[in-house]
């Protein structure tokens, strides 16, 4: 199984920074897909432990894990970390989206 999601270099940085400052090793980021938002289904990241079941899969040095479901929905995604000015913090591109919201965490 080959899921194709790429972390450009400001969400790599982002990522690894975060996981410096958690106190478990062995918890992984977890990228989801649930029900909710404006649009039908909402993104979610947090570090998390691997499930039985689970897609694993790695990117700029990040290993990554995704239940089957949110595996289905995220093929091709980008993600993108601004912290500018006016930044959004985590931006997820997501090509199969039919639409999506104003906030970008949200889509269909």
């Amino acid at each position: 199984m080959e899921l194709m999601i790429r972390l450009t270099e400001r969400a790599v940085e982002k990522i690894k920074d975060m996981r410096r400052e958690l106190d478990d090793e062995n918890k992984l980021l977890r990228l989801f897909v649930e029900s909710g938002g404006c649009s039908g289904y909402t993104y979610g990241m947090s570090f998390d432990d691997p499930k039985e079941g689970d897609v694993r899969i790695e990117d700029g040095g990040v290993a990554m894990v995704l239940d089957r479901e949110s595996y289905d929905r995220l093929k091709e995604v980008r993600i993108d970390f601004d912290d500018g000015l006016t930044g959004k913090g985590f931006e997820i591109q997501n090509p199969n989206a039919q639409s999506t919201c104003g906030c970008g965490k949200s889509f269909n």
